[in-house]
């Protein structure tokens, strides 16, 4: 039996296949959930503008859940407003770089606004470049960039970035690191671990608290996995002459991942 979150959410997309489609996965894999999957919380709130709250209270109301998988372990631990921002720039980035945007959730990112900052400023070129494209456009520069025929011009994979080939140690690599901490691959996802956007779902999980881990494991992950090749791919993506909503994309990432590596300097 489905929760009221999860009902909130399909009927907001439309339906289950509508659900399944924007969050790129097969629709049987929707249609066995009793209840959104933590993993999926912030592509889900993304794709439908359902709270995350109403998603999964027994995650973001109000408190994080501590325990990951155990959401009957009773211990909670506050989620401060820096990480909750953190978790939503992660969430956002996993749910572009892992497919092309509909036309509502391009609608929504044509509202972003921002400050004078670096990010604030690139969140505006994001919101400008989703304004003047349309789900058509963005979906055909999708294919381009990431699938093309034969390939796309970018293979967005660690693997790809480090060694020139799919496949290699750092997946491996990523892979038990992965199985130490407990996170497991999502049965319904083709790609491999070290794809963009499972990694940048990854860390939006982490910082949001739906995966248990501290700090030094949140920045011991990001410096192996993230910061060693990330910002090489969306500082490419920015000088792309293919590119025209991904270059905004490039610029929010490369931007963002730059602030995080920034922080994780920084004592816990």
């Amino acid at each position: 039996m489905r929760d009221a979150g999860l009902e909130m959410a399909i009927s907001a997309a439309g339906g289950v296949a509508s659900l399944a489609r924007g969050l790129g996965i097969a629709q049987p894999s929707v249609s066995g959930w009793s209840r959104v999957p933590a993993e999926r919380v912030l592509a889900v709130e993304a794709l439908t503008k359902v709270p995350r709250a109403s998603l999964r209270g027994d995650l973001y109301g109000g408190g994080v859940m501590v325990g990951g998988s155990n959401p009957d372990s009773g211990e909670h631990s506050e989620i401060d407003e820096i990480d909750r921002l953190r978790a939503a720039e992660w969430g956002l980035l996993a749910v572009l770089m892992g497919r092309a945007p509909n036309g509502d959730l391009l609608a929504r990112i044509a509202t972003l606004t921002g400050d004078a900052s670096a990010l604030g400023l690139a969140h505006i070129a994001l919101g400008e470049a989703a304004s003047s494209s349309d789900e058509t456009l963005v979906g055909r520069e999708y294919f381009d960039l990431f699938i093309g025929v034969g390939r796309g011009e970018f293979l967005p994979y660690g693997s790809y970035y480090l060694t020139g080939f799919l496949h290699e140690r750092p997946l491996a690599r990523l892979r038990a690191d992965l199985e130490r901490l407990g996170v497991e691959r999502d049965g319904a996802r083709s790609e491999p671990e070290d794809h963009i956007a499972i990694l940048c779902e990854i860390m939006s999980n982490f910082a949001s608290g739906a995966f248990d881990v501290d700090f030094d494991t949140q920045r011991a992950f990001f410096e192996a996995h993230v910061k060693p090749w990330a910002s090489r791919l969306f500082a490419d993506l920015e000088l792309s002459q293919r590119a025209n909503f991904y270059r905004a994309v490039g610029q929010v990432g490369r931007v963002f991942l730059e602030l995080e590596a920034q922080a994780f300097t920084l004592p816990a």
